[in-house]
């Protein structure tokens, strides 16, 4: 089959969540057309999965700017922009009726399977810029097809690709066979048939991040409520506590974000939850009951819980981009000239330099990783970082370099200084109790190399 010249071809998008509508909506706006490919029956499949978690972020930081005018003529009211949406709020109101606004040029039910140049694996040079890239697609109803476009968005992200309970990033001896008790998601507690599974059960909760204070949170609220006496968390944590465990508190210039550190705090200050310090799992056992028992590195074992819910972060699955040529940072698989800007081992502050398609390009022309998966396997990913991605990526695709690299930027800032300590010894990390951190937002003209704004960590 002959491929069709790459100037009348569309750019596939891979994911109708936040970074693939947007990305969708940028193409759009600059006149070119995006296809964009989900694998759920609906826009933000993921998102719906955590319909029930209330987002830190506000809905005026959560709505991109060529979305809301490619909305704004359907009829589309735009939510209160001061206020906090949940997931399944995000997904109602915004992303599926941006999704329904693009029409036709979003699929459901389509997974991509693989990408690749035609006619070249990646082993193949001769040419190989001048092929349009060869999308294989498996849709709901069993069907096989092959798309051909210009350039591949993927924003498929990695809800689907949790991180395991083993510290060292392959599964606990034993974590398989404890599926039945285990989840890898913040659990709904307003579904009846959840809130009796923790109802009155101990539960080890094992994360570090806003989704591991979240579940704490919702734990210590069950234990307080009158079907609820009896619930028991343990927090367990692969590093010691010490002022920045908890996130930035008051000092988060998203108040919300920083509120959820000080409900996972109260939890374990007014004894609803413990906390395991210094823990790396090992091994998940059962003991006589059925219950499961957390055996450490170090040989230490638990008490038995009911339940266990691993928040340890995700990673991303590159599995259909196995044909292209991907320039990847070895430690958090993300665009390795984005890795510097975000690797929790150096990154002081939780303040990302802005960024955009100069950071994000690969070996491979014309294809790129954005939204969380640009991130890898590091955290603390915002929707408005990803729009201005897409936004960026759309002006070099319509050729207007100047644009892409004009990308301007302010992130808020987590209140938390120093790294983030991800392995021992945190106390020595900056900005403890009472610290607080030092530099204002940046804004960056890409290709200057410091943030326009001065100070830092």
């Amino acid at each position: 089959m002959n491929a069709p010249a790459t100037t009348e071809l569309p750019v596939v998008v891979v994911g109708a969540g936040p970074a693939g509508l947007a990305a969708a909506a940028h193409l759009v706006d600059r006149g070119i057309t995006p296809l964009v490919l989900e694998a759920g029956p609906a826009a933000a499949a993921a998102v719906r999965e955590w319909a029930h978690v209330r987002l830190f972020s506000t809905w005026g930081e959560v709505i991109d700017p060529a979305a809301e005018k490619l909305l704004a003529p359907t009829g589309w009211v735009k939510p209160d922009a001061p206020t906090y949406p949940s997931g399944g709020d995000w997904a109602e109101q915004y992303l599926q009726p941006l999704a329904d606004a693009l029409g036709d040029q979003v699929r459901f039910g389509a997974t991509v399977t693989g990408v690749s140049r035609a006619g070249r694996d990646r082993i193949v040079d001769a040419d190989r810029d001048a092929q349009p890239f060869v999308v294989h697609v498996a849709h709901a109803d069993g069907r096989e097809e092959r798309l051909f476009a210009r350039a591949v968005i993927d924003a498929s992200g990695t809800w689907t690709t949790p991180g395991p309970a083993g510290a060292g990033g392959l599964p606990a001896l034993g974590e398989k066979t404890a599926s039945d008790r285990t989840t890898y998601r913040v659990p709904d507690l307003e579904d009846p048939a959840v809130r009796a599974r923790y109802a009155g059960k101990h539960t080890a909760v094992i994360g570090s991040g806003a989704s591991a204070f979240t579940a704490l949170a919702y734990l210590a609220d069950l234990a307080t409520s009158d079907d609820g006496t009896g619930t028991k968390a343990v927090w367990i944590l692969r590093r010691g506590i010490s002022g920045s465990t908890f996130g930035g508190g008051e000092a988060d210039q998203l108040p919300a974000r920083g509120a959820l550190g000080l409900a996972a705090k109260a939890a374990v200050d007014n004894g609803y939850a413990g906390a395991v310090t210094g823990f790396r799992t090992d091994a998940i056992e059962r003991d006589a009951d059925g219950r499961l028992v957390l055996v450490g590195e170090d040989g230490r074992r638990l008490n038995p819980v009911d339940e266990v819910i691993v928040l340890t972060g995700f990673r991303p699955d590159l599995s259909f981009l196995s044909e292209v040529r991907l320039g990847l940072d070895d430690r958090l698989q993300a665009p390795t000239a984005l890795a510097p800007l975000i690797d929790p081992n150096q990154h002081s502050c939780g303040t990302v330099y802005p960024h955009g398609v100069n950071e994000l390009s690969h070996p491979e022309k014309d294809v790129y990783l954005v939204g969380m998966k640009s991130y890898g396997r590091a955290p603390t990913f915002l929707a408005m970082t990803g729009y201005e991605q897409v936004r960026s990526i759309a002006a070099a695709l319509a050729g207007d370099q100047e644009a892409a690299e004009r990308v301007e930027l302010t992130l808020p800032e987590t209140g938390v200084c120093g790294g983030a300590g991800l392995f021992d010894a945190p106390e020595t990390a900056q900005g403890g109790e009472g610290g607080g951190c030092c530099a204002a937002p940046a804004t960056l003209q890409i290709g200057t190399g410091a943030p326009a704004s001065s100070g830092g960590c």
